[in-house]
């Protein structure tokens, strides 16, 4: 009998699944589990989901993508406990949401859910979020070590320099600029420092905890939540401290949905800042918000990065566009030219030039490539100052630095 028996190939392990209340809802998440996974993924319904997730088929999956819509926020509590479940079990969880309101989205994420993705799905958006949970077990919760809150009394006797930084495409240098500048101005003087903060807005990527090795705190997200209390002390309690000097609010501790504030929340939070510091460094998301346009008019100078290529040259074009159809200020944006072409490089100062005439604009701040040395203190935690003191980049933001605070101080003078 074995002679004639027909070897079957084994069937594909399930390493993943969905879960949501009708997968058919959500084809572009069939399409791209398909492209990710083959046939190594299953899809089960809300009411499936927790008998699965306790049988032994389920320590084999890797993770799973809970899909929900506006539809699905009457049931959150049985959506919670298949979350929570799903952690029990050592399995990560991508969270798929749809027109989901801000208070709901976080309560899930709130939950223990891994990532966060919007849907329609942006392309490669599920592919990015799967690299990044394989990524993810090294870098979980860092303790609070050496991270302390702000130590001075506010008075709210201040009235701060509002100085954002905007990426206009990513990788264009604009969390270092703003690290590296909010450090160079806190570092400016010896005595008699002007006091800085840093604010991180980009809610779901920012990165500036990273870059001082600072940890995410709750604290961030309870004040964004209602900002309708927000005063000088709870404004400090959800700030840290990194090296004594500079004030930094960081993003906070789960990936939010960028409209989970509005113009008036971000209004009362820069407001209070500039109420107790000299000058605000606000890190902003490349995205362009509702909010930005509160940002903008209330900056005394909006930085915007770019670098010589076209996606830069497409994306400021249409940031200049979008600002002059609804009346703005564009006149406050300052480009940075992040890599810039060195003083030799006749070529690259030539297309420079051809840039800004194209594009209509003065290119004021030209950065030069700080090489391996950026990233270098990027992923250490500390600014340029403290680790590459000679570096190009480091010194073009230190003058930068230097004019910024010898305009407020003539500014200050004139005005007394």
């Amino acid at each position: 009998m074995s002679s004639v028996a027909v070897l079957q190939p084994e069937p594909a392990p399930i390493v993943a699944c969905t879960i949501s209340r009708d997968v058919s809802n959500f084809d572009l998440l069939i399409e791209d589990m398909e492209t990710e996974l083959g046939e190594s993924w299953g899809d089960l319904t809300f009411d499936d989901a927790i008998l699965f997730l306790n049988q032994p088929d389920a320590n084999a999956l890797e993770f799973v993508a809970v899909a929900v819509d506006a539809q699905d926020e009457n049931d959150l509590t049985r959506i919670s406990g298949i979350i929570t479940t799903a952690k029990e079990k050592g399995v990560k969880i991508i969270l798929i949401a749809e027109e989901v309101s801000p208070i709901a989205l976080h309560q899930l994420l709130k939950l223990g859910a891994d990532d966060f993705v919007p849907y329609p799905l942006p392309e490669n958006a599920l592919h990015e979020a799967i690299e990044r949970l394989h990524r993810a077990p090294v870098a979980e919760a860092v303790a609070e070590p050496a991270a302390v809150t702000p130590s001075f009394k506010p008075k709210g006797d201040r009235d701060g320099v509002i100085l954002p930084v905007h990426g206009l495409a990513g990788g264009t240098g604009a969390t270092t600029l703003a690290v590296n500048l909010a450090w160079e101005l806190a570092t400016i003087q010896k005595d008699n420092a002007p006091r800085v903060c840093l604010l991180d807005f980009d809610f779901q990527y920012g990165s500036i905890s990273t870059y001082l090795d600072l940890p995410r705190r709750e604290a961030v997200y309870e004040m964004l939540s209602d900002t309708a209390s927000v005063d000088n002390v709870s404004f400090l309690q959800a700030l840290l401290t990194f090296n004594d000097r500079l004030h930094v609010m960081t993003a906070p501790s789960e990936m939010l949905p960028l409209d989970i504030v509005t113009s008036e929340d971000i209004n009362r939070v820069l407001d209070v800042a500039r109420a107790n510091f000299d000058f605000v460094v606000v890190d902003m998301p490349s995205t362009v918000v509702q909010w930005t346009e509160a940002v903008l008019n209330q900056a005394h100078v909006y930085f915007a990065t770019m670098e010589l290529d076209m996606r830069s040259a497409q994306n400021a074009l249409r940031m200049i566009r979008a600002l002059k159809a609804e009346e703005l200020p564009f006149e406050k944006l300052r480009y940075a030219l992040n890599r810039a072409p060195k003083f030799t490089d006749l070529s690259g100062k030539s297309r420079a030039k051809r840039l800004a005439e194209s594009l209509d604009i003065t290119i004021e701040l030209q950065l030069p490539d700080g090489s391996k040395q950026v990233t270098q203190s990027n992923d250490h935690g500390m600014p340029l100052a403290e680790t590459a003191a000679k570096n190009p980049l480091r010194k073009e933001i230190a003058k930068l630095a230097k004019s910024i605070y010898d305009l407020s101080k003539s500014a200050e003078t004139a005005g007394a």
